[in-house]
């Protein structure tokens, strides 16, 4: 699935204009980041190959054991047998999100889209604001991860809590297949975060960030 076909038209307008509202009043730069997925995860393809042609050796086994008349005995048939079967496992980690997931630790997944976040958070300038109050709203979807994350004259003032709290929102509204609507909500709480902290737009505040959807 592409990132595109995950928002309507309707839903990026909707983002947009959280964004703007959201930053009506403060001094903070609010970023959403969208992406498919963060890594490459190539691991997956070699798991999934050695995954299929494992379960199809041991079936080769079983059938010599158990059942003679689908037994194969042919060292060259049994060989091809092993490793088209691997390769359907390879192409099925490379096409199939679920098996792919399955496929992949916990701890792989986290330190992939960490990463990526991180890199985005750069690439996108969240850190070049006069007062360093940027906020980026990061998801990745293949990874059913958000990551918020606050440039230091926000973070500083603002608790992790907060923060988690919102990434909960988030990631429980996409469990639900309200992506915009779990969005929409994190932007706009984040203006109220820093209203509530005195992050007010002063007179000469200029809109340092494009308010633009990143999507990758």
């Amino acid at each position: 699935m592409s990132i595109q076909s995950r928002f309507t038209k309707a839903d990026l307008e909707r983002i947009k204009a959280a964004v703007r509202t959201a930053e009506e009043k403060i001094s903070g730069e609010i970023v959403p980041v969208f992406v498919e997925k963060s890594g490459h995860y190539s691991l997956a393809t070699y798991r999934g190959f050695l995954a299929l042609a494992g379960i199809c050796f041991v079936a080769i086994i079983i059938f010599d054991r158990y059942i003679p008349s689908l037994a194969i005995y042919d060292p060259l048939l049994i060989f091809l047998t092993i490793t088209m079967v691997g390769l359907l496992g390879a192409l099925a980690a490379n096409y199939i999100n679920p098996f792919k997931r399955f496929l992949l630790s916990q701890r792989l997944l986290d330190q992939a889209t960490r990463k990526r976040a991180e890199n985005a958070f750069l690439e996108e300038e969240v850190f070049a604001t006069r007062h360093r109050t940027g906020i980026m709203i990061f998801v990745s979807f293949f990874e059913r991860e958000v990551i918020v994350m606050a440039d230091r004259g926000i973070s500083k003032v603002v608790e992790q809590k907060e923060w988690d709290k919102m990434v909960r929102g988030i990631t429980e509204n996409i469990r639900m297949g309200k992506v915009a609507d779990g969005i929409e909500a994190a932007i706009l709480r984040s203006g109220e975060i820093l209203l509530e902290k005195g992050f007010l737009k002063t007179v000469d505040d200029v809109n340092e960030l494009r308010d633009d959807l990143r999507m990758e």
